[in-house]
């Protein structure tokens, strides 16, 4: 493994590392469960995606835990514990989304429309997870980078169209209508955490080459 290359880490390195995919592996199933919710109209599992949410609250705890006990070296600390902090930023948006998902009521166009962004939410975690396995063993995360990258910016193109598409839709109650709006910001506020987890991964990668 690359970062044995770097330094001589021990157990408590060794859990972080462990935890860190851990925490990723859990987050891709939860993007995976949500668009499945969406895809099949199964709101059931939803509940499995707030499950998923409180378990990696628990891991990232862990994580922390362990790099203020002294993993790693001290200058590579605040962005490992960051990174963890931003992947459990994804894991709140995920699951205020999906509780939104139990309420709101979904237009049908506008349900296709977000099912894909749930499934794009999907694809850019498991690029995410990739990269962080990809640092390990020293490779560069410039492509994997951009990959990212690119799903966010075709999200992004999706929300100005989602919204554009809202717009016309007369509402009669303004708390659905409210439901509606956080719904659609939720699901698309996903990508924008994992690219800047993709972000600060490629600042950790430079921090152990340094």
């Amino acid at each position: 493994m690359f970062l044995k290359k770097i330094f001589d880490y021990g157990k408590k390195e060794e859990q972080v590392i462990e935890n860190i995919k851990k925490h990723l592996e859990l987050l891709c199933n939860a993007c995976d469960l949500f668009h499945s919710a969406m895809e099949e109209n199964d709101k059931n599992l939803v509940g499995e995606v707030v499950d998923s949410e409180r378990k990696g609250d628990s891991i990232r705890r862990e994580i922390i835990a362990n790099i203020y006990a002294g993993a790693f070296l001290p200058y590579l600390r605040p962005d490992l514990c960051r990174f963890a902090e931003i992947v459990d930023r994804v894991f709140d948006f995920l699951q205020e989304t999906a509780l939104n998902y139990l309420e709101v009521k979904l237009p049908e166009h506008i349900r296709d429309e977000c099912v894909r962004v749930a499934f794009l939410n999907a694809r850019m975690c498991e690029i995410l997870l990739i990269s962080f396995e990809a640092m390990l063993n020293g490779e560069d995360l410039r492509e994997k980078a951009l990959a990212i990258r690119i799903y966010e910016k075709r999200i992004d193109d999706m929300e100005f169209s989602i919204i554009r598409d809202l717009r016309q839709i007369p509402v009669d109650d303004f708390w659905q209508g409210r439901l509606l709006a956080d719904f659609v910001s939720g699901i698309t506020s996903i990508s924008d955490a994992m690219e800047d987890a993709g972000d600060h991964l490629q600042i950790i990668n430079v921090c152990m080459k340094s």
